[in-house]
């Protein structure tokens, strides 16, 4: 085909041209940032995203964790979180299998932060820390501090730590404000192998490996005064010492 549009500019740049190509390539990347800015820092919005978990066995499997935040909160801080989830599928079965954390009133917020997920004899089993002093206190301030689940018969079910087959050992999800984590790193997909390397820079020995003995320090000790972190026990109880 032959152009019949003529070119007398030959030999000139054109500056007018390279300048209104950087502004609208300006444009565009100042609408993505101020895309990701609304929804969280990615686009996904830091509250919905994929771990490669590693089980005890050595296989792996995928899970889905869906967080929400929401209720009151710090000047500076974030919301607490209002609800949370995680949804995986089970080897062999292709059973979808959700664990779910909803806002409780008596907290202000969700309960739990999970910290480790593993299946044992076709059996999924759930490792979580209470989220904060009053959630401690409501779930009977276990000592070590973990909420233990098993899936049986379509349902969650609270059971000890001393039921916790002995082979599952080791925290293997993001645990500490994981959707924070999941901004920093900036990725939808966490693998098994960054997640291991964040756990083993956790510096408290129960956030590294899951404890079977009793620790030596009361978690959330029971201040007395009007700043308890839990309702102090009525005057006449065992624990009110009268």
């Amino acid at each position: 085909m032959i152009s019949t549009c003529r070119r007398t500019d030959v030999g000139r740049r054109n500056p007018y041209g390279l300048r209104w190509r950087f502004y609208v390539s300006s444009l565009v990347v100042i609408m993505e940032m101020s895309a990701c800015t609304m929804v969280g820092g990615l686009p996904f919005g830091g509250d919905s995203w994929k771990e490669e978990v590693l089980l005890h066995d050595g296989s792996r499997i995928i899970v889905e964790r869906t967080v929400e935040r929401g209720g009151r909160h710090e000047v500076g801080q974030k919301p607490p979180y209002k609800e949370q989830r995680l949804r995986f599928t089970m080897p062999r079965t292709n059973q979808t299998v959700t664990w779910e954390d909803h806002y409780s009133a008596d907290l202000g917020q969700a309960n739990f932060l999970p910290m480790a997920l593993d299946i044992a004899e076709g059996t999924p089993y759930l490792v979580v820390y209470p989220m904060g002093c009053l959630s401690y206190n409501k779930w009977g301030r276990p000592n070590p501090p973990y909420v233990v689940f098993h899936y049986h018969d379509k349902e969650w079910m609270r059971i000890s730590l001393q039921e916790l087959p002995a082979s599952i050992t080791t925290p293997n999800v993001l645990f500490s404000q994981p959707d924070v984590e999941v901004e920093r790193l900036g990725m939808r997909f966490v693998s098994a192998e960054v997640i291991k390397n964040i756990v083993a820079r956790y510096s408290q020995p129960e956030f590294k490996i899951i404890l079977r003995e009793r620790m030596k320090e009361t978690y959330c000790p029971e201040y007395p005064g009007f700043k308890a972190p839990f309702p102090i026990p009525s005057p006449g109880t065992d624990n009110g010492k009268k």
